[in-house]
């Protein structure tokens, strides 16, 4: 490697987006295993705001470079990596490291990117399309003709989640708190929407689904709406615990639970990969399927250039992205 350095987004201090720095980082060398990559395209992730503040369970010490997930073209392999060669258009990502020019990861860390897919996509696929899937596939056996609630539809798992469904000919309600969300959740592929503030939301899902309710609710939000959602759930339904995007852990009533028979299903897909490697296997093949089908392809909202790394996660604080946001690098 001839170049010496490139720039990143440091994170300097755990106090928000405001510590973001654009930085000279040193190119070291590859160990091996390794593979170099020229970063195109990093994701945004709700993970990445939260560990600006030291409040994710992994708390990396600054100073850091934020972003989990990316998509770019190899640079360059270490002598015992024969999987990867230069020029290979890749995505991948880890726990930090996406939001600079260039990143090193392991070499197992790395996928093909899909044809079908832009860098920019790319960047934006994975983290989302394999909670969804192992939510709606592993989890809940998602079948042709069943109906599923997906909260906070309009971010980015939601819209996996409701593209995933689609594909699965289920019949899919979402919600969404503006208009504009709203019309975006249609567009990804919901057959009904509705406003999460509605008081009258659990009738109306019930309204929709003939009296019975949904078969599946699909939560990455939590808090009070959860257990809104638990009023629409049919008799022996199952309920996705994804995540609490809300800021608030819900206490779902035991008894409720018992009464309707319903199952609540908690979901870690990056840990059930880690801790089954068939499973991992398994959720590659068909992820890589539906990568180069289109399905769950990302809708971004909001495109940002590395120097305006500290506005991105500004708007990821604001909840006014829908579905996804992107650093794009120059």
């Amino acid at each position: 490697m001839t170049q010496i350095s490139y720039r990143a987004a440091i994170c300097t201090a755990l106090s928000g987006p405001d510590s973001i720095r654009i930085e000279d980082q040193a190119v070291l060398p590859l160990q091996p295993g390794q593979v170099r990559l020229a970063v195109k395209a990093a994701g945004l992730n709700f993970p990445d705001l939260l560990m600006t503040y030291g409040k994710y369970q992994f708390r990396p010490e600054p100073p850091f470079v934020p972003g989990m997930e990316l998509a770019g073209e190899v640079l360059e392999v270490a002598p015992d990596v024969t999987r990867w060669r230069v020029g290979d258009r890749v995505s991948g990502g880890n726990k930090n490291g996406a939001f600079a020019e260039q990143i090193i990861l392991d070499a197992t860390l790395l996928r093909p990117l899909s044809a079908a897919l832009s860098f920019e996509e790319g960047a934006c696929w994975q983290a989302a399309a394999v909670t969804a899937w192992h939510a709606l596939h592993d989890k809940a056996d998602l079948k042709a003709g069943e109906s599923v609630l997906v909260l906070g539809a309009s971010g980015g798992v939601g819209m996996a989640a409701v593209g995933l469904a689609r594909h699965r000919d289920a019949v899919v309600i979402g919600t969404g708190s503006t208009a504009e969300k709203r019309a975006a959740i249609l567009a990804a592929g919901a057959d009904h929407v509705l406003d999460p503030a509605d008081p009258d939301l659990a009738a109306k899902v019930k309204g929709l689904t003939g009296g019975k309710g949904v078969d599946v609710v699909y939560d990455p939000v939590g808090g009070d709406l959860a257990i809104t959602a638990t009023r629409a759930i049919a008799y022996g339904g199952r309920y996705l615990i994804v995540g609490f995007a809300s800021g608030t852990i819900p206490q779902f009533p035991a008894n409720h639970a018992m009464i309707k028979g319903y199952s609540l299903i908690g979901l870690r897909a990056g840990e059930s990969s880690r801790r089954d490697p068939d499973l991992a296997e398994r959720t590659r093949i068909a992820l890589t399927a539906l990568a180069d089908q289109g399905v769950m392809r990302p809708h971004i909202s909001h495109r940002f250039a590395l120097d305006q790394a500290a506005d991105a996660l500004k708007v990821m604080e604001t909840r006014s992205v829908i579905g996804r946001a992107v650093i794009t690098m120059a």
